[in-house]
């Protein structure tokens, strides 16, 4: 069986299991079964596939088809251009993420806190992005810490930054330029008609508060302001549908500026607010 053969293969296998881009996710699984760059799959498409790699491909497709997703599959997830280490103990890092990242360097900060680092992406790549910020990550799952940990290190900003094992603000001292939060936001009632990936694959802990989606919300409106030093501000993700609920639970605690901002798609996703007066 050539490449070209078993990938299309693997396609009808994937489209058959009702997962949304089975082409790609069998170019990709290919390209990590062979060890080869996923633009170079074309180029080995038309050569007979070694046995080593047919089995490790098959294994990756099986797994697949059951909705395990390719992130964890492969290890890693591309996020601002920049690849994470990811495992079944932390959540998919997503593009729409990136609108929160965006929205953050559009002003300056000196120091940070992340609540709910998970992977640490935003951690990771706002310390990146800014050479001369230091930051703090905290989260309640130890297994998460360390992922973290790993990212910081890969990406060379670990010695600017520190991840503390914590239940929200409970580890936390000091004060931050700015507070940022992609919290669990999906009310318990949603879990059930979530994609599987999702729902069977990632840490629940991180999906939903098991209440209305709005509680991790109302603590950090509550809270963080005593962590924030005078011009700091918060940016936290929300749902696409959340954007008028969360701006109006910073606007109840007495948050100044704040705004809804939009992903690349248009979707209400980051509301900001600055440090009540």
């Amino acid at each position: 069986m050539t490449a070209a053969e078993a990938m299309v293969a693997a396609m009808a296998r994937l489209r058959a299991a009702g997962v949304p881009d089975p082409a790609r996710d069998a170019r990709v699984l290919l390209a990590h079964a062979a060890e080869v760059d996923a633009a170079r799959v074309t180029l080995i498409a038309p050569e007979d596939i070694a046995p080593d790699i047919a089995e490790r491909y098959e294994h990756l497709v099986a797994l697949r088809a059951v909705r395990v997703p390719v992130s964890q599959l492969i290890g890693a997830r591309e996020f601002y251009g920049r690849s994470f280490a990811i495992s079944r103990d932390v959540l998919d890092p997503r593009p729409e993420t990136e609108s929160l990242i965006e929205a953050a360097l559009a002003q300056p900060f000196a120091s940070l806190l992340d609540l709910g680092t998970g992977s640490g992406c935003i951690l990771t790549t706002l310390l990146a992005e800014r050479t001369d910020a230091t930051g703090v990550g905290v989260d309640l799952s130890e297994a998460a810490c360390l992922q973290a940990s790993a990212n910081l290190v890969r990406h060379g900003v670990a010695d600017r930054a520190d991840v503390l094992q914590s239940d929200w603000f409970g580890r936390v001292e000091g004060r931050y330029d700015l507070i940022v939060c992609n919290p669990p936001y999906l009310a318990a009632a949603e879990m059930a008609d979530i994609q599987p990936e999702l729902r069977e694959h990632e840490p629940r802990m991180a999906l939903t508060d098991e209440g209305d989606g709005l509680s991790v919300y109302r603590l950090v409106a509550a809270e963080a302001p005593q962590y924030l030093n005078a011009r700091g501000r918060v940016l936290v993700e929300t749902g696409w549908k959340q954007g008028p609920a969360v701006a109006g639970i910073f606007r109840d605690q007495g948050w100044g500026e704040v705004a809804i901002l939009p992903d690349l798609g248009g979707h209400d996703r980051v509301v900001s607010a600055a440090k009540p007066g």
